[in-house]
């Protein structure tokens, strides 16, 4: 029921600073916590950020203090900030939703982010 289309990855100098855009065809008010993992080559799928209805973040350590997960439910859009960008950003970037009451996963198609040295 849920689609996710994120937008916004792109190559930049380490340094530089993306923001991805996730946006839900749905009121993301119906989601229980909204997600962006990160899968580099040759790596397993990470969680980086996450945020719940209240508005609540949490983040991977290694990203914290450089990246900022927000909402704006009028747009049913989630975003990452990404600042202080480092080449071992370098991954696709999913976005991950998961619905209230039946706790059903819907994934995006992902965004290429890459960071150069």
């Amino acid at each position: 029921q849920v689609q996710l289309v994120e937008s916004g990855g792109g190559f930049v100098q380490a340094g530089g600073s993306l923001r991805l855009s996730c946006v839900a065809s749905g009121s993301i008010r119906r989601l229980h916590v909204i997600g962006w993992y990160r899968q580099a080559p040759g790596k397993q799928r990470e969680l980086v950020a996450s945020i719940s209805r209240d508005g609540s973040t949490n983040y991977k350590d290694s990203v914290k203090g450089r990246f900022t997960m927000s909402r704006d439910n009028a747009k049913n859009t989630a975003y990452l900030q990404m600042n202080s960008l480092k080449p071992e950003d370098t991954a696709v970037y999913y976005c991950n939703a998961v619905t209230l009451v039946t706790m059903r996963d819907y994934w995006g198609q992902g965004t290429q982010v890459t960071v150069s040295s």
